[in-house]
Order: structure tokens, then C-alpha cells, then sequence
């Protein structure tokens, strides 16, 4: 499928490290359904929806990277330029929650990939969904790392007046050169920032990710991303340790000792000491936060410093009782209602 590129201003500048040229080619996914189902303890859902596979943002540590070797494809450069996006989304979500036996929980967007990578404003496949949501009244959540989810603040604040989503913003450093470093083709954290206050300002509630919190990389700036958060407007913050399993391993540690030799040595030692001695552990439980002494401290920093900023009251469950399948065309109508 032939690429159209269109200027776009993420907030990066010509002073800026460029980032390697990547030509991307974007095919279509033809899934059977849309809303995946998960039983994991250690996420907050147990259905999803990801409008894309791979993803251009690039970032390193990406959890998401090994699922393209399910489809033949490398973890690496593949999964940031061999990208697929769901053109029968909407049709197939609206089939799904039109099902007779369909019972309401709260969907989450963007799992996996992020849900406004570039190729959103093109192909429109997220608020394609939200638009079926907001139609059937049906509760979501969704998370990015990108200002574009602003073009659908007219959703989600509408939504959000229902108490029908709420928002997560991925804030991983306020250091632009680590951001270019680390996430390459992700917005700047200053329109990160500039997304929490936009949505904040329109009445979305919004929470702050820090995710992945790496340990002699970034971690130091947990403080300063909530903080700067809460003056953006933020309602709640969570975070993440950063996650290795199958080939992210290998992928990181080359990043780091490319872009961050001088402190590629340290950040693994931690990271094993967060993990039993190993890069990664996928025990449910312990795989989101880590274990031991380095992992027991960041909580505590964390735990300071979202009551510290405000981050810490408990939140509103979203409403699943709005929920109702709407007419179709040609569906007849009660005169008498």
C-alpha cells in the first residue's frame, strides 16, 4: 500500500537529533473480530482493542515488539515500519456489541500499540471505534503517548461528561534527548504535557504513566513528570518497571550500549536486581513492579510522590449502565414510546 506522508508538527525542531529515515509500508489486517479478552491479574481489563500491529513511535522498549515474529516478522525494524491497521474495526466492534448475549465491561484502547501512532491521521481506525462507543454508550479507556489524541477531544468530553472513559498519557522523560534517544518517533514530552492539559481543560480525566521506569536511566525524573503532570492537570498517575521478555532483551541491551554505553552496565545490574537475577520475570505479580530492595524503593517513591502532587485520590468507576445498542436503519420502530 502506497505510504502518503503529511507534515506534521509533534513538537521536534531541526536543533533536534533526526532520526534515521524509515520507509514504512502499512497493509491491512483482516480480523475475523475486534475485542480481544486477556486473564491477566495484572492489568486493570480483561477485554481490549488495538487498531494497529506494529508501531511507528519506535520506542526500544516496546513490549509489544515480539508479537510480530507471530506473524514472520522481526521484533526490530519490522515492527516499526511493517505495520497493519484494521480497516473493518468499527464495523466489526458494532457487530460484537450488537450480539444478544453481550454484557458491558470496560474496553481498553491501545494495549498494545498506540492507538494514535502516525498513521491514525490517515487511516482514522481509533476514532472510528470511539465513535461506535460513544453511539452504543459503551465504557473505554485508552492510552497514548501521542497529541493527536486531542483531534477526538470532542469524544471523549462528551464521554467523559457521561463518566464513560478517561484517559492515560504515557510520560516517560521530560529529557528531550532521551525521548529522541529512547522513543524516536513519539511526540516531545512537552506535547505530551501539552495533551494532559488539553484533555484536562475539556473535562477528560486524565492519568500519568510513567512507563517503563528504568532504573539509572530515567527513573530519576519520576518526581518531576508527576509533578509537572498535576500542574497539567492530571487526575491520578501509575508506572511501570521496565519489561524484557523474549527479543526486547537483546534489542535493549544493543540500544544501550550504542546510545548509553557509559551507563548500559549499571542499568542491567539494576534490572537484574529488580528481577530475581534475571533480565526479566514473568511471574503475574511481579512482572509489572519488580521484586527486592530497588524495586521496593521506587514504589516508595512513588507512593510520596503522587500524594505528594495530588495523584493518589481514588477514582470513579466508569459507568456501565449507560450501555444500550442503538437502532439501525430499517429497524422498526415503537410508535407508541
Amino acid at each position: 500500500m502506497a505510504r502518503k506522508l503529511e507534515p506534521f508538527d509533534d513538537g521536534w525542531t531541526l536543533d533536534d537529533d533526526v532520526p534515521p529515515p524509515l520507509r514504512t509500508q502499512v497493509l491491512p489486517d483482516k480480523a475475523k473480530t475486534i475485542i480481544a479478552r486477556n486473564t491477566s491479574p495484572d492489568v486493570g481489563f480483561d477485554r481490549s482493542i488495538n487498531p494497529y500491529r506494529g508501531c511507528e513511535h519506535g520506542c526500544i522498549y516496546c513490549y509489544a515488539r515480539p508479537a510480530h515474529a507471530f506473524l514472520g516478522l522481526s521484533p526490530g525494524l519490522d515492527f516499526e515500519s511493517r505495520l497493519f491497521f484494521k480497516p473493518d474495526a468499527a464495523a466489526l466492534l458494532e457487530k460484537e456489541l450488537s450480539a444478544a448475549h453481550y454484557t458491558p465491561k470496560v474496553i481498553h484502547i491501545g494495549g498494545d500499540t498506540d492507538p494514535y501512532q502516525p498513521i491514525e491521521r490517515q487511516h482514522q481506525v481509533t476514532r472510528q471505534v470511539l465513535a461506535v462507543l460513544q453511539r452504543f454508550g459503551h465504557p473505554f479507556t485508552i492510552i497514548t503517548k501521542s497529541a493527536l489524541i486531542l483531534r477526538d477531544a470532542d469524544i471523549l468530553a462528551e464521554m467523559a461528561s457521561r463518566g464513560l472513559t478517561r484517559v492515560a498519557i504515557s510520560i516517560t522523560t521530560l529529557d528531550r534527548r532521551l525521548a529522541r534517544s529512547m522513543e524516536p518517533r513519539a511526540a516531545t514530552p512537552e506535547r505530551r504535557l501539552g495533551a494532559v492539559k488539553g484533555l484536562a481543560q475539556a473535562g477528560v480525566p486524565v492519568v500519568v504513566m510513567f512507563a517503563p521506569a528504568i532504573p539509572s536511566l530515567n527513573d530519576h525524573e519520576m518526581e518531576a513528570v508527576l509533578e509537572q503532570s498535576a500542574k497539567a492537570g492530571a487526575v491520578g498517575a501509575g508506572y511501570v518497571t521496565l519489561r524484557l521478555p523474549l527479543e526486547i532483551k537483546d534489542l535493549f541491551e544493543e540500544w544501550l550500549a550504542t546510545d548509553h554505553p557509559d551507563r548500559a552496565a549499571r542499568v542491567m545490574s539494576l534490572v537484574r536486581q529488580m528481577r530475581g537475577g534475571k533480565a526479566y520475570d514473568a511471574t503475574f505479580g511481579a512482572r509489572m513492579k519488580g521484586q527486592g530492595p530497588v524495586a521496593q524503593m521506587l514504589a516508595q517513591r512513588f507512593r510520596a510522590a503522587r500524594r505528594r502532587y495530588g495523584l493518589d485520590h481514588p477514582l470513579p468507576d466508569l459507568d456501565l449502565s449507560a450501555f444500550k445498542v442503538p437502532p439501525r436503519p430499517g429497524d422498526q420502530t415503537d410508535l407508541f414510546g
